[in-house]
C-alpha cells in the first residue's frame, strides 16, 4: 500500500492535498484496496458545501457501498468529472488521476486533526488486529 508523505489522512480512509487555500480530496489506496473494483461515485455538487466528518458521497464497488467521509470544511469548487465514466481510475490511480472533489477550505486549522502517512499507517495496523 501507498502512503504519500505529502498527503494528510482522515481515518474515514480519505486523503487531503493542500494547495494554497484549496483542497483535493479522494480515496486512500487502503481504501480502494478493501472495496475492490469501483463501478460508481456519488459526488457532490459543484458550490455545495461540506462539513468536516460529514458524508459527501457515496463509491459503490462490486462488494459494497461505502460513504465517503469529509477530511475538512469547506465549499466544493470542482469535482473529477472523469469517474462519471471511468470510476476505475480511484483503483488505477487513488493518488491522481481517482481524486473526487476540490473544495475551498473554511477552517484551515482542521488540518490538524488529520493524520500523516506515518501515523496513518499505524492506524490501519491497528485496524486490522
Amino acid at each position: 500500500m501507498d502512503f504519500p508523505k505529502d498527503l494528510k489522512y482522515h481515518k474515514e480512509h480519505t486523503w487531503v492535498k493542500v494547495e494554497g487555500n484549496r483542497a483535493l480530496i479522494g480515496i486512500t489506496d487502503h481504501a480502494q484496496e478493501e472495496l475492490g473494483d469501483i463501478v460508481y461515485v456519488e459526488l457532490p455538487e459543484r458550490g455545495s458545501d461540506s462539513e468536516q466528518d460529514e458524508s459527501f458521497g457515496t463509491v459503490e464497488s462490486a462488494k459494497a457501498i461505502s460513504e465517503l467521509f469529509a477530511p475538512i470544511s469547506g465549499r466544493v469548487v470542482d469535482i473529477n468529472e472523469d469517474l462519471a465514466d471511468q470510476p476505475e481510475l480511484i483503483n488505477d490511480d487513488p493518488y491522481d488521476s481517482g481524486w473526487l472533489v476540490e473544495i475551498e477550505m473554511s477552517d484551515p486549522s482542521e488540518l490538524d486533526s488529520l493524520l500523516t502517512a506515518d501515523t496513518y499507517k499505524k492506524y490501519i495496523e491497528e485496524e486490522k488486529g
